[in-house]
């Protein structure tokens, strides 16, 4: 997926700039509280249906609103600091 006027693209996990300088994703997350289900799948490396098994085993909490799935990074931070997402 290509956002619009970003220069983000999620398949490539890159983000250019104009100046064709080439950042991290990371810094793209740092201003984001909530994530899409593809956006918590590029920040944590995981696919999909990873973050999909990962929801139905109640090892990650999303919310739900306009039938799609939100993650809250925080969270997700707390995730990998703390090393729960074995065995997903």
């Amino acid at each position: 997926m290509i956002y619009k006027n970003t220069g983000y693209n999620a398949l490539d996990d890159r983000y250019t700039k104009n100046s064709g300088e080439l950042y991290s994703s990371e810094l793209i997350f740092d201003n984001l509280i909530w994530l899409t289900t593809k956006e918590a799948a590029v920040y944590l490396r995981r696919s999909v249906n990873a973050i999909h098994t990962l929801v139905s085993r109640r090892k990650l909490r999303a919310r739900k609103f306009s039938n799609r799935l939100y993650f809250k990074k925080e969270e997700l931070d707390y995730l990998i600091e703390t090393s729960q997402l074995k065995g997903g």
